[in-house]
């Protein structure tokens, strides 16, 4: 583990946040309470969705962490629903079970009851962070500080990618028959700012080929992504910017939150689940 990236991280998290602008247009709701929320799933089966709180340093096996429930409106329905995690980040939903991703580990979660039920170590691991399932059941989660891309079927963890192209992947999202990655970018320093700036990639789920989108490169340090139908949507991390990229395009800013916007989650329609994590709160946007 970077022991000088996470502290630097974690104090990115709680200072300098206050002074930052933060624009609302298009919210629905803010949900609030919430302890370094990093990751917002929509659970579609159970009309809810599924927050993950780091509560504490985001490399830290403290035992701090936790899921929270929310409705689909906003309000809490139950603060900790899942605790015995360390810093749990992205989440996926497979086979009637929530995977998430805790530092070094998958933890494996009974969708129904919020039951802790297995621990998955994945060996190399140095920072797991976003994590997507696609149509077969399958479900992928980002290395951020290692290059990587794993793979898990059931409980077996195994390497997907690993390459320089990555350059810090941070968010995945399974979108068909290809994986979308936003990456963070190269050359990461202790502040957590890059040497270059991330975009957005593509890898094709059959033959694990990587292609840079055309207009997405080198544009910001994306932190979470979603795709809802010919668009895809990314946030920025370091500066609390939501992005829209449609193929042939740029990337356009959409919204601007306080710094620390991260995982976001989607109803796969209309909605977008935005993570804040310095303020300790989720927003929903209604989408254009």
């Amino acid at each position: 583990m970077n022991r000088f990236i996470l502290p630097a991280f974690a104090a990115i998290i709680g200072i300098g946040i206050a002074t930052a602008p933060a624009v609302r247009a298009g919210e629905l709701w803010r949900a609030t309470g919430l302890e370094q929320p990093e990751s917002a799933l929509f659970d579609a089966a159970n009309n809810r969705i599924i927050v993950s709180n780091i509560s504490g340093n985001p490399g830290e096996a403290d035992g701090n962490g936790y899921l929270s429930l929310l409705s689909l409106d906003g309000k809490t329905v139950t603060q900790h629903w899942t605790d015995g995690m360390d810093a749990p980040k992205g989440m996926a939903i497979a086979g009637g079970r929530l995977y998430v991703a805790d530092i070094t580990k998958i933890r494996v979660v009974d969708l129904a009851s919020g039951r802790l039920i297995a621990s998955i170590a994945v060996p190399n691991a140095v920072f797991l962070n976003d994590m997507t399932s696609d149509q077969t059941g399958k479900v992928y989660v980002s290395d951020m500080l290692a290059d990587t891309i794993y793979r898990i079927d059931g409980d077996k963890p195994e390497l997907f990618a690993r390459d320089a192209l990555l350059a810090s992947p941070n968010g995945v999202f399974a979108d068909g028959d290809r994986l979308i990655v936003a990456s963070w970018g190269k050359g990461i320093k202790a502040d957590f700012s890059t040497a270059e700036p991330g975009g957005l990639l593509a890898i094709d789920l059959a033959t694990r080929k990587i292609t840079p989108l055309p207009g997405a490169q080198n544009f910001a340090d994306l932190d979470g992504v979603v795709a809802i139908g010919d668009a895809i949507y990314a946030t920025a991390y370091m500066t609390g910017t939501l992005y829209r990229y449609k193929a042939g395009g740029t990337p356009e800013a959409v919204a601007h939150f306080k710094p620390g916007s991260a995982d976001i989650g989607t109803d796969g329609k209309s909605i977008l689940y935005v993570p804040l994590m310095g303020e300790g709160e989720v927003a929903a946007l209604k989408l254009d």
